[in-house]
């Protein structure tokens, strides 16, 4: 790391054209050649996936993607003349425009199922040509506005479906910005600097800027959805700030300890900058650990993710050091270049809030560690409730088209009519076809199931399909009861010996088999992680009780972070506040959330223990380790938390769901991580363990790699915060230097 940091340094600009380069050439091809997002959603082996198959097989004209205008009439009903009038126009307008290959209205010969039983309330189903897609949001929009244009007066005209939420989402959000200036007043805070303040986001913003115009492109190759680059957006703006902020501060501490320019940016990526590697790699690791679910959908956003995290890292150990050279004594303060040139070099020494809250700690480890834990398993305590599914147009905000035209076929058909199930049969086999009529039969008297519609034969008379309403909504428990009891008893019991083969299909359906193939290979995917994780732990400090106390660590914060969704998101408290309502907790957000907290809960671990490492490493001492390690990294950790925490927060202030859901869950994450386990837990547990969390059995120690991410002795005795023993009273005293012969034989052991 010191050669790759004295080259990027002596070559700075070199390294800063090569970066900006690959910026703006990237950022323009990516608008030039544009995207080709797309989501591959298949789940193999399941009943919706079968039900699919079949019907893209054998009803290729229902292939397009579907839409309802929903009409209601304020006063009256909708046969009165007028409302029917403006209604039939509107309809047949939209009829016309591009991109509608049909519209089947209520006012049709067969539209009177169309019409609920007080006549208030009716749908016209749209036909659109090809998927999402082949569409643009301005070819929905205009559909969109034409129907709207009719609402007025007693009528009232809503357009509702998943093309519809399509064209609803915003263009372009400015809660990246918010989180961007929140971080630059914390990072001037924490600095006192403004030049210095400009470094993290300067290198994250570059990074991030090249990794979200590669996403895009990369989308012509493979696929990759649109929620990938949100998500980049969201991990890498945090990690990237986060990364910079480590190594600045090293850079600082050594600028102050006397070290010139060059060897002080040397010296900050060969020590921050590999805990940087380190942290990143496990990041990158527990994303593309994804892949082991084998499900289509999330390869794309974990190569994202992956790649966003990737070049953060890189532009941290490559254009931060060149960047450094450009400052030079810059990133000081003027009050500290002032005070250095008066007083000469100051060594760190431990002191402030942060010294005395180690202290704290070191005196009350029992007492301390019992509070934190019971806050954060408080918080965690609705986790228990999590229940998993796939959100919809009900879940929207009121302010959208979409919701309104949910809550009125809602309200006028029922509320499972916005989830219907699709039971499709294939019936190329004598006496298939007799034995759907009988499956219709019986569907409509099981308990649960509001109607069915008699059963349709496909074009070539392979297959025919089935649609039933259930009676309750699709995100309510009692739906998923309805899927499993017809799976189960119903279907089976009426095919028999047959041999017809039925499948069960649908939104709904297809929601609740993600939710269940996701929970049942999410234990392997979480033991994958953690233990790749604990090995490299293992191998980095030399422990079997540090890595252990990690993984249970991170697992925890995770939990509170779950508590805090579940809350909010499922059963809907301050609802109101976050623009939200009640509903299940989306199938693949555990499986994402877990990727990316694990990772970054890794960040601080690696940066507070390595720290703590070095002093046990010189001094042989845990109580003064864990305290003088917690002391100098508090602030830092304190600030990047705090960084990341508002970074992530600033996603909630978005419009769309899941985003929010993602921002409230990594901000609650990392603000119990960094603030409670990290600030109390941690430490206070590291105290009560003794000289046991730095035991290794021999036979493990010989096997195990030696991976370091921590400084040479030279480099350690002259940037760490000098302190030692003050005796048998089992005080320190901040400020005293550290007898260089132990230094000498903590050399001999490495």
């Amino acid at each position: 790391m010191a050669a790759l940091a004295r080259w990027c340094f002596r070559h700075r600009r070199t390294v800063l054209i090569a970066w900006l380069v690959a910026f703006i050439g990237l950022g323009f091809a990516a608008r030039t050649i544009g995207d080709d997002y797309k989501d591959a959603f298949s789940l193999p082996g399941t009943d919706s996936q079968a039900a699919y198959d079949l019907l893209a097989e054998e009803f290729p004209a229902a292939s397009g993607e579907s839409a309802s205008i929903v009409l209601h009439a304020r006063s009256g009903t909708l046969t009165d003349p007028e409302l029917r009038t403006d209604a039939t126009e509107m309809l047949a307008t939209v009829a016309g425009l591009p991109h509608v290959a049909e519209v089947a209205s209520p006012y049709g010969a067969d539209g009177g199922s169309q019409v609920s039983d007080d006549g208030r309330t009716a749908f016209a189903t749209i036909t659109i040509e090809g998927q999402i897609a082949d569409l643009t949001a301005d070819d929905i929009k205009r559909i969109v506005d034409t129907a709207r244009a009719a609402d007025g007066g007693n009528l009232q005209v809503e357009a509702t479906g998943n093309v519809i939420s399509f064209a609803e989402q915003p263009e372009q959000s400015y809660s990246e910005l918010i989180g961007v200036i929140a971080a630059a007043i914390i990072l001037f805070v924490a600095f006192g600097s403004l030049i210095a303040m400009t470094l993290p986001l300067i290198t994250a913003l570059v990074a991030l800027g090249i990794a979200t115009s590669i996403i895009p492109l990369l989308s012509h190759v493979t696929t990759i959805s649109d929620i990938s680059t949100m998500l980049t957006m969201l991990v890498g703006l945090g990690v990237g700030i986060d990364y910079a902020l480590f190594i600045v501060n090293r850079h600082r501490i050594a600028l102050r300890a006397g070290k010139s320019v060059e060897e002080a940016a040397i010296s900050a990526v060969n020590t921050s900058g590999r805990a940087v590697l380190f942290a990143g790699i496990t990041v990158c690791i527990a994303l593309l650990g994804m892949f082991a679910l084998g499900v289509s959908f999330l390869y794309g956003i974990a190569v994202a993710a992956a790649l966003g995290v990737a070049f953060t890292m890189a532009a941290s150990v490559t254009l931060l050091p060149a960047l450094l050279g450009f400052y030079g004594q810059k990133v000081l303060s003027r009050r500290e270049r002032r005070r250095i040139a008066e007083h000469g070099p100051e060594p760190e020494h431990p002191s402030g809030f942060w010294w005395r809250w180690a202290k704290l700690i070191e005196r009350r480890p029992k007492t301390l560690a019992v509070v934190a834990a019971a806050l954060i398993v408080v918080v965690a305590l609705p986790f228990l409730s999590l229940r998993l599914g796939s959100s919809d147009q009900g879940n929207g905000a009121e302010t959208k088209t979409s919701k309104r035209g949910y809550d009125l076929l809602a309200d006028g058909f029922g509320p499972g009519f916005n989830g219907p199930f699709l039971i499709a049969a294939r019936t190329d086999a004598p006496g298939d076809a007799a034995t759907v009529e009988r499956l219709a039969e019986r569907l409509a008297d099981t308990p649960g199931v509001e109607s069915v519609l008699p059963p349709r034969t496909s074009p070539t008379g392979g297959a025919m399909t089935i649609t039933l309403f259930p009676t309750t909504s699709p995100q309510d428990a009692e739906t998923s009861k309805l899927l499993e009891r017809l799976r189960d008893d119903v279907v089976p019991s009426v095919v028999g010996e047959s041999g017809t083969e039925v499948y069960i299909g649908g939104s709904t359906a297809t929601g609740e088999d993600f939710s269940s193939v996701l929970q049942a290979k999410l234990p392997l995917f979480i033991g994958v992680v953690v233990i790749l994780a604990f090995l490299l732990l293992v191998a980095v400090f030399r422990s079997l009780l540090i890595p252990l106390t990690a993984s249970l660590m991170n697992l925890l914060a995770l939990g509170a972070a779950f508590g805090v969704i579940v809350s909010v998101f499922q059963w809907g408290w301050l609802g109101g506040v976050f623009g939200i309502s009640g509903g299940p907790v989306e199938a693949f957000f555990p499986v994402i959330l877990f990727a990316v907290l694990f990772g970054l809960s890794m960040d601080y671990e690696v940066f507070l223990v390595s720290r703590m490492h070095e002093e046990w490493s010189a001094r042989r001492d845990n109580r003064l380790a864990v305290t003088l390690g917690q002391a100098e990294t508090g602030r830092v950790v304190a600030a990047a938390g705090a960084i990341m925490t508002l970074v992530f927060a600033s996603f909630i202030l978005g419009d769309d769901r899941i985003m929010k859901m993602f921002g409230l869950g990594l901000a609650m994450a990392i603000l119990i991580d960094a603030f409670l386990i990290r600030a109390v837990l941690v430490p206070a547990l590291m105290h009560l363990f003794g000289k046991a969390n730095w035991w290794l059995p021999g036979p493990l120690d010989r096997v195990l790699p030696r991976l370091s991410v921590e400084p040479t002795v030279e480099e350690l005795g002259e940037i760490v915060p000098q302190a030692a023993s003050a005796g048998s009273n089992g005080s320190t005293i901040p400020g005293q230097a550290v007898p260089r012969h132990r230094l000498d034989k903590s050399a001999g052991r490495h």
